[in-house]
């Protein structure tokens, strides 16, 4: 083997040297990412092609390695390989996780799923965890890796080929289901065909788990720019009136707005609800189609009229996609009618 250019190996020692360069360097380059597309639309669909173009990267890492050294008779070091790993990972982590914070509905299951995003992403820029924690468990360091490219790719998928927040997350279920087969039959070798039939009732259960916590995962790119509940509305402008926390019985009957601005990327049509949801239970299911690419979000509204007979209570309007994930949450509360005054007593005379 011919030995590499002492520039690249200059290179490497000081990558092992000073290791929180690359850390430094992924969380800056995907926050950078993330602004370039919250602030230019046109930029998202090549920082997002670029993303999951280093995805592909993994995926054939050990080919290509092989084919480099059979071509050129050197190897590539392992400490080359890991950096670039570890540089993608925090790339990927570092762009979605602006999206998944602000999508986040704290209240909610979305917690655990941005949570765990945000642990993995700690982990990946502190390297006694990266390298001796995660990095010698392969099933650990295979959970993190798939977790990462399904954020990726939900938060990739709508910029790229405008599909809805629905189909964006059945594409990426399955693909990640479909990358982790073989990711398990490598760390865990099919020997026989009870092991086999294991690993892919394995992955099945992981794609149905998946399916069925579905709620808990934030549409990543769909968030509210602006909400209110009102009883005014300006439908030549698109605006507002006042926005109300409580009203009367009486009041409501008049009837009651339920206004969003949701942001969503250039070039999406979207099908979302709102769901309008009294103590607990579901009243109304309105559907309302939007239209991604507007800076300050595509403005819609719904109106409820028919309220039952006592309305008063706890209010909420969920803002939901097709599949039931959470976008936002508008409360309101509804109280009873002020009771008449009573008539003021008579009073005595005194003769």
């Amino acid at each position: 083997m011919k030995p590499l250019p002492p520039i690249i190996l200059r290179v490497i020692e000081l990558l092992k040297r000073y290791p929180g360069v690359v850390a430094l360097f992924g969380f800056c380059s995907g926050l950078g990412s993330f602004m370039l597309v919250d602030r230019q639309a046109k930029l998202a669909t090549p920082i997002a092609i670029v993303l999951l173009v280093s995805w592909l990267w993994l995926m054939v890492e050990n080919a290509v390695t092989g084919f480099f050294t059979r071509r050129f008779k050197r190897e590539i070091p392992p400490a080359v390989l890991r950096y670039l790993t570890q540089m993608i990972h925090q790339e990927s982590l570092f762009f979605v996780l602006p999206f998944f914070f602000i999508t986040t509905s704290w209240n909610s299951g979305q917690l655990v799923f941005t949570g765990l995003l945000g642990l993995v992403g700690l982990v990946s820029i502190v390297d006694p965890l990266y390298y001796h924690w995660v990095a010698p468990r392969r099933w650990l360091f295979l959970a993190m890796h798939m977790l990462t490219l399904f954020a990726a790719m939900l938060t990739a998928l709508p910029i790229i080929l405008h599909l809805t927040t629905s189909e964006s997350f059945q594409l990426a279920l399955i693909t990640a289901m479909a990358l982790s087969f073989p990711s398990l039959a490598s760390s865990f070798p099919i020997r026989t065909w009870r092991r086999g039939l294991l690993l892919i009732t394995v992955t099945l259960a992981v794609g149905g788990a998946g399916w069925l916590l579905r709620t808990w995962v934030p549409p990543a790119t769909l968030w509210l720019t602006e909400d209110a509940i009102t009883q005014d509305l300006d439908n030549q402008t698109r605006t507002h009136g006042e926005g109300l926390e409580s009203l009367t019985a009486s009041q409501a009957r008049n009837g009651v707005y339920a206004y969003t601005a949701i942001n969503a990327p250039r070039g999406l049509d979207e099908r979302i609800y709102h769901v309008w949801e009294l103590n607990g239970n579901d009243m109304d299911r309105i559907p309302l189609d939007i239209h991604g690419g507007r800076k300050e979000g595509y403005r819609a509204w719904t109106r409820k009229q028919n309220f039952p007979a006592d309305p008063t209570g706890k209010w909420r309007v969920r803002v939901e996609t097709e599949d039931g994930q959470l976008i936002g949450m508008l409360k309101f509360r509804i109280t009873p009618d002020a009771a008449p005054a009573a008539p003021a007593a008579d009073q005595a005379k005194n003769q």
